[in-house]
């Protein structure tokens, strides 16, 4: 079982993508959640990460710092105790027409909440970020929306900066020798279960723990809690290698 738990938000999130599994969580470890602050480089938020954390803990990022986490793993793999990767991905951003549509989708983004408000951008994101018959659950896209809406037009262009700066994490992967637990939701639109089914078979043989999370899209933690919570605990108490 481990002492500490360092849980890593995505992209324009905080400690409220986290916040529906604390209460079970914090049965099994003492959870610390992290704030990327001004950081608009992924590595630079896995060495504030670092120096902020205890000296050994377990690990879990969902989206964008599911990559801060593989940083993390990349610079300090000898204080990482076991590892999670929810709703992520591991490659860099594509060349050529691939990657340069992928910045335009995030600059319209960026425009949006420049122009109209990060609360407008936020509410038109949303609708890809949650499984579809979640749109109709005005509270959870409530919680979602009023998340980014705490994160300013100036964080989000320091995290796309990040994101399309992100480097290629093959390597790590196929370094890592700790339990990890790979999940994301059914219907994730941004990181598909295929995706993950790579970064599973990535890893070394007897690593990996794949897992599926049905009537969810990209933000499950926050839709299926308790379902990402039951996989969580299992992975914490999974016998170290």
């Amino acid at each position: 079982m481990a002492a500490d738990l360092v849980l890593v938000p995505g992209l324009m999130c905080d400690a409220a993508v986290w916040e529906p599994l604390l209460p079970s969580l914090s049965a099994a470890a003492t959870c610390h959640v992290v704030d990327h602050g001004d950081a608009d480089d992924l590595a630079l938020m896995a060495r504030r990460l670092l120096d902020a954390a205890p000296p050994r803990f377990a690990l879990a990022g969902h989206s964008m710092g599911g990559r801060v986490a593989l940083e993390v793993m990349r610079l300090a793999p000898e204080r990482v105790e076991r590892l999670a990767l929810l709703d992520t991905g591991y490659r860099a951003r594509a060349a050529g027409a691939a990657g340069d549509g992928e910045a335009r989708k995030r600059q319209a983004l960026l425009d949006v909440a420049r122009t109209q408000g990060v609360r407008a951008m936020a509410q038109r994101w949303v609708q890809d970020m949650v499984h579809p018959a979640r749109l109709a659950d005005a509270a959870l896209i409530e919680r979602i929306v009023a998340m980014f809406e705490r994160k300013s037009a100036d964080t989000f262009a320091r995290q796309i900066r990040a994101l399309l700066e992100r480097p290629d994490a093959t390597d790590v992967l196929r370094r890592v020798r700790v339990p990890t637990l790979v999940m994301c939701g059914r219907a994730d639109g941004w990181a598909p279960v295929s995706q993950h089914e790579e970064i599973a078979a990535l890893l070394p043989a007897g690593v990996a723990m794949l897992r599926v999370v049905d009537d969810a899209g990209h933000m499950s933690t926050m839709e299926r809690p308790s379902a990402v919570a039951d996989v969580m605990l299992e992975w914490l108490a999974a016998p170290a290698r």
